[in-house]
């Protein structure tokens, strides 16, 4: 059984990845803008989300999620 924390550091994992990913994404060349694009802005807005979800998450313990 997975454990709200569990949960809690996989969102922060993901939220980490998806950042990363968009970054790398950026520096290979994919899109249209030389910096941060619109697109871009809203995927680090969410993955941002995620890992605040993530945060408030860990505090909770070894409850069952």
């Amino acid at each position: 059984m997975i454990t709200k924390r569990q949960l809690g550091l996989f969102f922060i994992g993901l939220a980490v990845l998806a950042i990363v990913g968009s970054f790398v994404y950026d520096f290979l060349g994919g899109g249209q803008f030389s910096g941060i694009g619109p697109a871009q802005r809203l995927a680090l807005i969410g993955a941002g989300l995620v890992g605040f979800v993530g945060i408030t998450l860990l505090p909770l313990g070894d409850r069952p999620a």
